[in-house]
């Protein structure tokens, strides 16, 4: 049965992904966050047990994306409050919009940049995670890929509560979380650095990121090349 709504929060295209840029070029950079993030929302919405994906974002384009995955949407909050920062703030908008409208339902905050997540690995994580509060960490240990929050009666037990950021999965543990090891290495791989990118290639990325990768190739093959590359594209 489905009954787990995940939660993912995505910035303005224009602020993402900041530290790509010494390998990847700024007109790319937008639509990789949109790629990998299409990629993540399809293998979330397909995974077993996952009953709804919400997005929260304050930018256009990714909400047009969101809703042609059949994804809800929901709008970034416009005060962020002292003691959080502008993801955990919207990491909580979100929870707390599906509570609002499903109950004290589980809740599972999920990055949006694993292009190499597999919906098998989100059920699995979902089957083996029996604790009121679960985290996994990313591929260096240090990062938070998913919070998995399980439903109650009590708000501050059932509260998402999220807490990513540098050193995040030290502190969602010291927070009550019980660290799941299970083997999801589309599920660790989440994506910073043009290194991470690479990783999450060689694990094998969904269709959307991966059609990027390849007109990236491409293009910069292109332009390594120079006119021969141009005399051979007015030819096809």
């Amino acid at each position: 049965m489905d009954t787990v709504h995940a939660v993912i929060a995505v910035k303005s295209l224009g602020l993402a992904k900041s530290r790509l840029a010494d390998g990847l070029a700024p007109e790319y950079r937008p639509r990789l966050v949109l790629a990998m993030l299409a990629d993540t929302v399809t293998a979330a919405a397909t995974a077993r047990g996952i009953a709804s994906v919400t997005v929260v974002t304050p930018d256009p384009a990714v909400s047009d994306l969101v809703r042609e995955l059949g994804a809800r949407v929901h709008p970034e909050p416009e005060v962020v409050p002292a003691h959080t920062t502008g993801l955990n703030a919207a990491l909580a908008a979100g929870a707390d919009a599906v509570r609002r409208a499903h109950g004290p339902v589980d809740l599972l905050a999920l990055q949006a940049d694993l292009p190499a997540l597999r919906p098998a690995e989100l059920g699995e994580l979902l089957m083996r995670a029996g604790h009121r509060r679960s985290v996994v960490t990313d591929h260096e240990g240090s990062g938070t890929v998913a919070l998995l929050v399980r439903g109650g009666d009590d708000p501050l037990t059932a509260a998402l509560n999220p807490l990513f950021g540098p050193d995040s999965a030290r502190r969602h543990i010291a927070g009550g979380a019980v660290e799941l090891l299970g083997d999801w290495p589309g599920l660790r791989q989440d994506v910073d650095t043009a290194a991470d990118l690479e990783r999450a290639a060689a694990l094998g990325v969904g269709p959307a990121t991966s059609a990027l990768l390849r007109e990236i190739t491409v293009s910069q093959a292109c332009h390594e090349t120079g006119n021969r590359c141009r005399a051979e594209s007015s030819l096809s």
